[in-house]
C-alpha cells in the first residue's frame, strides 16, 4: 500500500493545477486587455492610414495615367500636325524649285535668243560691209577693165558712178536668174 499513497501524491505532469490555471487564466485576460486597449487601437490606425495612401496612390495612379494618355493624344495630334505642315512645306519647296527652274530656263533662252540676234546682227552687218567692199572693189576692176577694152578713159566720177551701178545691176539680175 505504500506503492498505492505514493503513486496519489505524485502529481500528474500533463495536468497542470488548478492554481496554474486561474494564474494563466488571470494573465492571458490582462494581457488580452492590454492587447484591446493598447495595440489593437494602433494596429487599426496603421491599417487604415496605410489603406488611405494605397487608394491615394492608385487614385493618383490613375490621374497620372489619365494625364500620360492625354499627353500622348496631345502628342499626337502635334506630330500629325508637324507631319502635315512638313508635307506642305516639301510641295511648297517642290513647287518653288519648279517655279525658279523655269525662270532660269526662261532667261538661258532670252540670253541665248539675245546672243543669236547679236550674232546675226554682226553677221548681217559684216554682210553688209563685205558687199560694199566688194562692190567698191568690183566697181574699180570693172571701170580698169572697161577703161582698157573701151579704150577711152572712164575717169569722169559720174560717168564711172553710173556704169558701175549699171554693171552690178546687171550682176544682180542675171544672178538672181540663176
Amino acid at each position: 500500500m505504500t506503492y498505492v499513497l505514493a503513486a496519489e501524491e505524485e502529481h500528474n505532469p500533463v495536468l497542470p493545477l488548478p492554481s496554474e490555471i486561474a494564474l494563466g487564466l488571470v494573465a492571458f485576460g490582462i494581457l488580452l486587455f492590454i492587447l484591446w486597449k493598447y495595440v489593437v487601437p494602433r494596429f487599426e490606425k496603421l491599417y487604415e492610414e496605410r489603406a488611405e495612401k494605397i487608394e491615394g496612390g492608385i487614385e493618383k495612379a490613375e490621374k497620372a495615367q489619365a494625364e500620360a494618355e492625354q499627353a500622348r493624344q496631345q502628342f499626337n495630334a502635334q506630330l500629325a500636325e508637324a507631319r502635315t505642315e512638313a508635307a506642305k512645306i516639301r510641295d511648297d519647296a517642290r513647287l518653288e524649285a519648279e517655279r525658279i527652274r523655269d525662270e532660269l530656263r526662261a532667261e538661258a533662252e532670252a540670253e541665248a535668243a539675245r546672243i543669236v540676234a547679236n550674232g546675226e546682227a554682226q553677221l548681217q552687218a559684216q554682210k553688209a560691209q563685205i558687199i560694199a567692199e566688194l562692190r567698191s572693189e568690183l566697181g574699180r576692176n570693172s571701170v580698169e577693165l572697161a577703161s582698157r577694152i573701151v579704150g577711152e578713159s572712164l575717169e569722169d566720177e559720174a560717168r564711172r558712178k553710173g556704169t558701175v551701178d549699171r554693171f552690178i545691176a546687171e550682176l544682180d539680175t542675171t544672178g538672181a536668174r540663176n
